[in-house]
């Protein structure tokens, strides 16, 4: 079943239910789908047609509902932009994608002014103002009904652009709700009347549970941006699936002291994905919100492959460290870990992560020679190196691009971090590669600490030196004030971190 008929099924059956709430605004399902409808007949009333691919830079509210829905009831392409790229990423992103147009929210249409100015072939950009409720009331409520193949685009998503200029990945139909289906394997059962909260955009990472809730008859909670005080509170009072990332998770734990008041019984599930938690946070926020912590383990390319559910997560199993672990391999994927010639590795052994899945894209988005790199006989090289324990855990052991090589050892960043998160001060850690006289590369460790705590840098050397040896540890130990950068997606942004060094003039001296 395609996307549209899944959620037009639904929207039918739930007609009178609660679908959407953004702030002091609450629709239906016949309303949301009505304004979904609208939207749909206005972009082809302006000239579009199906499959043109439009773009959208939006925060989460009742017109990105709008929008989410019309994409799919008209058949058009979503590209989503990411609100904290530069003009220039959204350019890049409207212009390879091919986009028709774009929708923006007023206070994002600055943004797209150098996508005007460059792109020829962008006919069209609709800014929601102050007049976009008044045009949406004049277009057609008409179903326009367009046929739709299962191999028809649905969205190209993009990576972040952490590293050079964002790559675009596509998903038909088909590919989109095999995806959703592994989404939902592992969560308590969604049933009519539960609700999601969305922090994160529905464009990006959240999205990917707001058709299982619409297609279940629960509601989306649409909250504009991240304030943990008041996520927490949406948490009390509507419980059900959340998607975080782990840097919100601190925040949460963080925040927790000034909402002790807060229970959480009706939380069924919270999903934590986008990049590895530190194993103090996870258990603080299990405190918090009890047993219904998720983890999952994905590539925009495919994902989830690998999930764990609180019972795996927070258990003792022979032979494992779940509390390590990225998660455990998914029902209906594959996951092998390869050496660099691409010959599967054995149990325990550290190489390459490389996965394959239903849901996962044929090809990245005008990039062959990346394709080929990337897509080999059906299976997507990450650029992750990890390892499988015996009983199907996935441990992450770093990224390939952020590996250190200091006097010709290898050493992972994610190890560092991992031995001095154990720490009870830190908040959060980044170690990235620093230039050295002597050894070429040096770890360096960026560490924000808990309000109040103090730290030298001697301990946190020590910490390294005792739980990794005496070759895997900083030369140089960074306090930092103010939060870690993050991705557009809420990952720590260590390409930024890394580069800072870099650009200094001489090496760091140290031993």
């Amino acid at each position: 079943m395609d996307v549209r008929d899944a959620m037009r099924r639904a929207a039918e059956w739930h007609q009178n239910r609660t679908a959407v709430i953004s702030g002091d605004r609450t629709l239906t399902f016949g309303e949301a789908w009505t304004r979904g409808i609208r939207l749909a007949n206005g972009l082809l009333a302006m000239g579009l047609r199906p499959q043109d691919r439009i773009a959208v830079l939006e925060d989460n509210c009742v017109e990105a509902a709008d929008f989410f829905l019309a994409a799919a009831i008209g058949n058009f392409v979503r590209v989503p932009l990411y609100k904290r790229n530069s003009p220039e990423a959204h350019a890049h992103m409207i212009g390879h994608t091919g986009c028709r147009a774009a929708v923006v929210s007023e206070a994002y249409a600055h943004e797209l002014a150098h996508a005007r100015d460059t792109l020829p072939g962008l006919d069209q950009v609709i800014v929601r103002d102050d007049g976009y409720e008044a045009w949406l009331a004049q277009q057609s409520d008409v179903d326009p009904d367009p046929v739709i193949d299962l191999d028809d685009l649905y969205i190209i998503r993009h990576s972040g652009g952490t590293t050079g200029l964002p790559k675009g990945m596509a998903f038909s139909h088909r590919q989109w709700m095999n995806m959703e289906r592994d989404w939902i394997l592992r969560l308590p059962p969604i049933e009519a009347g539960d609700a999601c909260v969305h922090v994160a955009p529905i464009s990006h990472g959240s999205g990917y549970l707001f058709i299982p809730v619409w297609m279940a008859g629960g509601y989306n909670v649409l909250a504009p941006k991240f304030d943990a005080p008041k996520v927490l509170k949406l948490l009390a009072q509507h419980g059900g699936y959340f998607f975080t990332v782990p840097t919100m998770v601190g925040d949460l734990v963080s925040a927790r002291a000034d909402a002790r008041d807060l229970a959480f019984d009706g939380l069924k599930a919270m999903v934590i994905g986008g990049s590895p938690i530190m194993p103090s946070t996870a258990l603080a926020a299990r405190e918090i919100f009890g047993h219904r912590l998720h983890q999952m383990y994905g590539e925009t390319e495919a994902t989830p492959a690998a999930w764990m559910t609180p019972n795996e997560w927070f258990a003792e199993v022979p032979g494992s460290n779940p509390l390590l672990a990225a998660g455990k391999v998914m029902p209906f994927a594959y996951l092998e870990i390869r050496d660099e010639a691409g010959r599967r590795l054995p149990v325990g052994e550290v190489g390459v992560v490389t996965i394959k899945n239903d849901g996962q894209i044929e090809a990245i988005w005008n990039e062959p020679e990346l394709t080929k790199q990337r897509l080999i006989d059906g299976w997507l090289v990450t650029g992750d190196v990890g390892r499988l324990d015996e009983n199907g855990y996935l441990y992450l052991v770093d990224r390939k691009d952020d590996m250190i090589i200091s006097g010709g050892f290898n050493i992972w960043p994610a190890e560092l971090e991992l031995a001095i998160s154990t720490l009870p001060e830190v908040r959060e850690v980044a170690v990235v590669r620093g230039p050295h006289e002597r050894w070429g590369e040096t770890p360096i460790a960026i560490v924000v600490l808990h309000d109040g705590e103090l730290l030298t840098e001697e301990q946190v050397v020590d910490c390294c030196k005792e739980r990794l040896g005496p070759l895997k540890r900083p030369t140089k130990v960074i306090f930092r004030g103010e939060p870690l950068p993050r991705t557009p997606v809420g990952k720590v942004q260590r390409k930024a971190l890394r580069e800072a060094f870099w650009a200094k003039e001489g090496a760091l001296q140290g031993s």
